[in-house]
């Protein structure tokens, strides 16, 4: 099963896992939206659920009624300052949405293997970086909090219960996909490609890891492969590219890569946002021996390419 299945990470991972065979049930909240890369044959692959995980009897009925063996919790209200504006929906998403999941998996006593996805800001903001996993969780605003309690809730069922979870914390995922252009890259992409100017919320010179999305997908597919193998219960994983770039530094490369000279403007406006924030991956690249693909280079031509054909596509629909 597959919570968010439709969202950005959910719909690379979801297409990335069928291949495989596997029976997939995909939970949403939304179901069958306009933006997303998957397809009407990807969706008659799919066991398409519409329903939020705030609901524990839907989570449970699912789990049980079709014995679910592997869950990606990936299910979240991810939009900071939606979070920032409505806190409570954040909460009940994030928060409440990851217990009602992992007591539903503990009832059930089927399931075999769970990677919550979780994000660097849980740690909240340090002067030490990068950040590394044992580093302490001190969120302190709506969206870093939700994540640093749906952290410790995990831990919680993993080391009092035996539940077979583990927890991954990413950098900023880009790539083909993202439709929310809110997020700096298919902002700045989108720009590029339509003639506009950029507009950058903060100074410009806030620090951030930015990893393919395909490298965060492998990652993903092999924890949730080793983590019996391994007796990973309990543990939590940073996946990132360790090569960390300011706003502006990413927003030129983006430019330049879609052949257009940059065109932004700051703006410095940016508030309950953590300045600079990028993480150490070594635990993975040693224990579960992943390490990503891309360069930044690389994963923006790849990206730049897949909103392209994305534009194109809705200009052949008529849709602006």
């Amino acid at each position: 099963m597959i919570t968010g299945f439709e969202g950005f990470l959910g719909s690379n991972l979801t297409r990335a896992l069928l291949p495989s065979g596997a029976g997939i049930f995909g939970l949403d909240i939304r179901v069958r939206r306009k933006d997303t890369i998957l397809t009407p044959a990807d969706y008659k692959k799919i066991k398409v659920i519409k329903g939020s995980v705030t609901d524990y009897k839907l989570l449970e009925k699912i789990i049980v009624k079709n014995k679910i063996n592997v869950i990606f919790h990936l299910a979240a209200e991810a939009i900071v300052g939606k979070c920032h504006a409505d806190p409570l929906k954040a909460f009940s998403t994030n928060v409440k949405g990851t217990w009602n999941l992992l007591e539903a998996c503990r009832k059930a006593g089927t399931v075999q293997e769970i990677v919550i996805a979780s994000s660097d800001k849980a740690y909240g903001a340090h002067k030490e970086l990068p950040y590394k996993e044992d580093a302490p969780l001190i969120g302190r605003h709506p969206y870093d909090v939700s994540k640093s309690c749906a952290d410790l809730i995990a831990c919680a069922y993993a080391h009092t219960f035996g539940l077979p979870v583990a927890v991954t914390r990413c950098g900023n995922i880009y790539g083909p996909g993202d439709f929310n252009f809110s997020r700096i890259v298919p902002d700045a992409v989108r720009c590029a490609l339509t003639g506009r100017q950029l507009l950058v919320r903060s100074d410009g010179l806030f620090t951030r890891d930015y990893v393919f999305v395909e490298d965060i997908v492998n990652g993903y597919i092999t924890l949730a492969e080793k983590l019996r193998k391994l007796g990973l219960n309990g543990d939590t994983f940073n996946f990132s590219d360790e090569d960390p770039k300011t706003v502006i530094e990413l927003a030129e490369m983006i430019f330049r890569a879609a052949g257009e000279d940059p065109n932004y403007r700051v703006l410095n406006r940016a508030k309950y946002e953590i300045k600079h924030q990028y993480l150490l991956s070594s635990k993975a690249r040693k224990t579960l021996k992943w390490k990503p693909r891309f360069t930044i280079k690389a994963g923006l031509k790849r990206t730049i390419a897949g909103y392209k054909d994305h534009l194109n596509y809705k200009k052949e629909r008529g849709q602006s």
